[in-house]
């Protein structure tokens, strides 16, 4: 087995991801927020990439939908959820179908269409998203959303700790950035000590979302892995 890493959706390439289980990453926090949906018993993510996306299914479909994600970290006008994972509790998501609009997050899931597998991890369902990693027994690419296109040392950070969970049980083949992500995390394994100085996290942080960061870097608190099919993560 092969693990590579993309380190954001803007550098998302077709070739590189054709055939492969790939797992997108965004911990802070939409990947944290569709796994912990999805645990609550959302019977599924739409993700998309506009919010006239988002608002055009749910003004043109028979079907009830609750709209969630962000823009700037904030709610958008008019949904439902912001991106806070601590908002989609059971009672208020079960048996709901979440559409999902966010700056990162989203249009990393968007982009890797093509791939054998879209798994969605976190640091929430890590060692399960290695477990099903392994599973599926195919080279795999992480890719991390980023921040606005660039690089996040927080995703890079959940990257090392899933590469960690998988070296457990398999010698793979890492690429160089595969290297370094498991060699920052070895040396990093507290979360917080080492992410704070993401710009993403002083972002979330000045927004007073502290409760968010602490739920987002805990590590495997659920043990299902959504992985995105045909338009819907399930």
């Amino acid at each position: 087995m092969k693990i590579d890493i993309i380190i954001s959706a803007s550098d998302i390439k077709k070739e590189k991801i054709e055939n492969k289980t790939v797992v997108v990453i965004d911990i802070l926090r939409a990947t944290s927020v569709i796994t912990t949906a999805m645990n609550n018993g959302c019977k599924g993510v739409i993700p998309v990439l506009t919010v006239e996306e988002a608002s055009s299914i749910v003004r043109n479909s028979k079907e009830e939908f609750m709209l969630g994600g962000e823009r700037n970290a904030l709610r958008i006008e008019g949904f439902h959820y912001s991106n806070s994972p601590l908002e989609y509790t059971r009672e208020s998501i079960q048996g709901k179908t979440l559409v999902m609009t966010t700056t990162n997050g989203t249009k990393a899931i968007k982009g890797c269409i093509g791939a054998s597998n879209i798994l969605i991890g976190a640091m929430v369902n890590a060692k399960a998203t290695a477990k099903r990693i392994l599973e599926l027994n195919n080279d795999v690419v992480i890719v991390n959303a980023g921040t606005y296109g660039e690089f996040s040392i927080d995703d890079f950070l959940c990257s090392g700790y899933i590469i960690d969970c998988i070296l457990e049980s398999l010698q793979a083949e890492l690429s160089d950035i595969a290297i370094t992500s498991h060699y920052i995390y070895k040396n990093n394994k507290d979360i917080h000590s080492f992410i704070k100085y993401a710009n993403h996290y002083k972002r979330i942080t000045e927004l007073g979302l502290e409760a968010d960061l602490e739920y987002c870097c805990r590590k495997d608190t659920i043990d299902i892995v959504p992985e995105y099919r045909d338009g819907i993560i399930v």
